[in-house]
């Protein structure tokens, strides 16, 4: 018998075809190991393993050298007649005496099963890394919400016997397989080594969920991106940047609870790191090519996105709090944490022109989110960008609706859809770890709040939103994801709501345990001043005078709002009307404009409606009665409901408007819309 066939015949051993659960299999391998168990047990090959060892045994037969030495001198031995199942024996000197083997074989075999071993540790921290990644910046809650940690995630020494491995083989040197890029330009590493940087990359501040992706592209993008030594890493010009916008974000929340401390805001206290993490977002985006970002997003943190990401003018956000402001318009009254906001302006980082548009929204939080595709669909029609490379989405939401809302659900099955996608959208969850006042165990069955996200094969970047720069590379690699893959991709910024769900709620009385850390939690402002103060990156002086120059934009800003008395509806639309208003901002008196229309045109579009599109074309005999008889109609100039909507959708196309038709029965006609 050949030894591929050897090999074959041992992997379709009963026993392990039994064994149809990868971790059982794994388990069931691992715990017998040559000489380590006191019976008879199953060859180390296990199914996974096979194409490995068929790949190596193939590549020695054409060159013993091109394989590691272990592998060679494995084949050798196996060619002598040693069979590798029957090397799981109790008594390792009589399987080596009745086989022929010698003492090397025995060690080659053992060193290919520790790098199979280290294989799968290297695959487990991959898939369940996330599990024991610090994501909550309190300390006190999993993510996960379970405190279990994975058997197969080796956090102690003690954990090596999961893999048959021991302490002494932490300095052993292993080749890394091609589906990891901790080596960076090093094809071999310690075990020691290995294991730390696999615990760097997977569990610390950022939990990555990418695994289930069925594309072995995708995922070793995802790896590469993560993985490689150094990547996280940025200049000292970009920390201050990033410092600048934590400034405003937070001196924002802070103006506002001083000059309006008894008005609901929704105010983003204890995730301010978001201002700096949509920025970063569109200037990422910007730099690849996109002109027109489309936004949609509950209440929390809306008021500091119109101000420090979209860029409206501060005078117009404070004159929203005065209770003796008058509406001018019909249609303009809605609270100030709902409305939408439409801007152009030029991109600081690229230098670029960039489109914002905040779409509104009123209490039905994910409502937002396929009005948000719809019009980011339309944008990229009129604008012929079939690809998305122009016109981009960002949506925003948080915890409890994004797992609580059936249209998140909905919205993300219609993201591949060749008449709907919007070539990629990025999802930044604001994880408040709390909905209004459930506790997550409590509100829903799934262990993260974004799982629903998988349906569509989307990376799911957990993250602790008290780690700037962590959030800082998520979002870049996030908007890299989408510019290249054109699919969607979830930022879920774990962090934590420093006030209750507005500014009128009491949290202490319902969650006293979460609110007394929260009361201790030093801002996430603090907290980075201090280290970058410390590397010396910045001087104190230098950051106080960024306050400073804040607060007094936030001043003056104050002082002119009390000029304002009238609201005017344009200036909170989330999409431009030219021709609609006055320079004033008020509405042009309306008129109805004639929209009669000649009946031979009528008739014209009758007799098309009426009429197969092809010749010689057969149709099925009850679809000729229906156009014979709405020809009828036309001649005898009658119309029911079906040929008036012809009739209508015929004119504006007979005009050069766009029409499209969307709907569960529109292709057959049941349903008109």
């Amino acid at each position: 018998m050949s030894l591929l066939r050897l090999l074959v015949a041992t992997l379709k051993h009963p026993g392990i075809q039994f064994l149809k659960n990868q971790d059982v299999a794994r388990k069931v391998f691992l715990q017998n190991r040559l000489c380590v168990s006191s019976r008879a047990t199953e060859p180390f090959p296990s199914g996974s393993n096979s194409n490995y060892v068929e790949e190596m045994y193939y590549a020695w037969l054409e060159n013993p050298k091109s394989v590691h030495k272990s592998w060679d001198l494995f084949f050798q031995n196996a060619n002598a007649g040693a069979l590798p199942g029957q090397a799981y024996l109790p008594d390792c000197s009589s399987l080596l005496q009745s086989h022929g083997l010698t003492q090397t074989a025995y060690k080659a075999e053992k060193l290919v099963e520790d790098h199979l071993a280290v294989q799968s540790l290297i695959r487990a921290y991959q898939i369940r890394g996330h599990h024991v990644a610090q994501l909550d910046p309190l300390g006190i809650l999993d993510a996960d919400l379970d405190s279990f940690v994975p058997s197969d995630l080796i956090t102690t020494i003690d954990k090596l016997g999961f893999y048959g491995l021991h302490e002494s083989d932490l300095d052993k040197v292993f080749r890394l397989p091609t589906t990891t890029f901790i080596g960076g330009n090093e094809a071999t590493l310690s075990l020691r080594e290995i294991i730390k940087r696999l615990e760097s990359t997977y569990c610390q501040h950022i939990g990555l969920e990418f695994m289930f992706i069925n594309d072995v592209e995708q995922c070793q993008w995802i790896r590469q991106k993560f993985e490689t030594p150094g990547v996280m890493k940025f200049t000292n010009e970009e920390k201050r940047t990033l410092l600048a916008r934590l400034v405003r974000s937070m001196r924002f929340e802070d103006f506002l609870a001083r000059k309006w401390s008894s008005e609901k805001r929704f105010g983003l206290e204890g995730c301010e790191v978001m201002i700096p993490a949509l920025k970063t977002i569109i200037d990422k985006s910007s730099e690849m090519g996109i002109e027109y970002v489309i936004m949609g997003m509950p209440h929390r943190g809306r008021l500091n996105v119109l101000a420090n990401v979209i860029r409206k003018e501060l005078e117009q956000i404070f004159c929203q709090f005065d209770p003796k402001l008058e509406a001018a318009d019909e249609g303009s009254g809605d609270v100030k944490y709902h409305l939408g906001m439409y801007h152009e302006r030029i991109n600081r980082a690229t230098n670029k022109k960039i489109t914002l548009s905040l779409v509104a929204n009123p209490s039905h939080l994910e409502a937002v989110d396929p009005v948000v595709q719809g019009k980011t669909k339309a944008e990229q029609f009129y604008r012929g960008d079939t690809e998305g490379k122009k016109v981009m989405s960002i949506l925003l939401h948080g915890d409890a609706a994004f797992a609580g809302q059936g249209v998140v659900y909905e919205t993300f099955h219609l993201s591949d859809l060749p008449s709907y996608t919007t070539n990629g959208t990025i999802h930044v969850v604001v994880n408040n770890q709390i909905g209004f006042t459930t506790d997550p165990r409590m509100a829903r069955s799934s262990p993260y709040p974004t799982d629903v996200a998988r349906v569509v094969n989307a990376p799911i970047f957990h993250v602790n939103a008290d780690d700037p720069e962590a959030v800082m590379y998520v979002c870049n690699v996030a908007a890299e994801w989408r510019n290249t893959f054109n699919k969607d991709v979830v930022v879920d910024l774990v962090c934590y709501r420093r006030r209750g769900h507005n500014e009128m709620d009491e949290p202490m009385f319902t969650q006293p345990l979460m609110y007394k850390q929260i009361h201790k939690q030093v801002p996430v402002l603090k907290k980075y001043a201090d280290k970058l103060i410390a590397d010396g990156t910045v001087t104190l002086q230098e950051f106080e005078e960024e306050i400073a120059k804040y607060d007094r934009i936030c001043e003056e800003a104050y002082t002119r709002s009390k000029d304002k008395k009238i609201l005017h509806i344009k200036h909170w639309l989330d999409s431009p009307w030219p021709g609609f208003f006055n320079l004033d901002g008020e509405p042009k008196s309306m008129t109805c404009t004639p929209t009669g229309i000649a009946e031979d045109m009528l008739t014209h579009i009758g007799s098309i409606a009426s009429s197969v599109p092809l010749e010689d074309f057969k149709i099925h005999t009850g679809l000729s009665r229906i156009l014979k008889a709405r020809m009828e109609m036309t001649k005898n100039r009658v119309v029911d409901w079906a040929l008036a909507e012809y009739m209508a959708f015929g004119s504006l196309l007979k005009e050069g408007i766009h029409v499209r038709l969307s709907g569960q029965d529109v292709e057959r006609g049941t349903f008109r819309f």
